[in-house]
């Protein structure tokens, strides 16, 4: 199945700690249609930094 109109597609997350740390997740964009932050785990830091959504 294609999806042509994908209200939730797949984004990644890299972290503000400069290390170039990314997770892969998908969001709601009826419902986040901003920028998404979320508090995660560095491991390349060890701490829980902010990652911002990298398009």
């Amino acid at each position: 199945m294609a999806r042509s109109t994908d209200v939730r597609p797949v984004i990644k997350l890299r972290s503000t700690a400069g290390t170039g740390y990314t997770y892969v997740t998908r969001k709601n964009r009826r419902n986040d249609p901003d920028r998404l932050v979320l508090r995660k785990y560095d491991p390349m830091v060890r701490k829980h930094v902010d990652f911002r959504e990298d398009r």
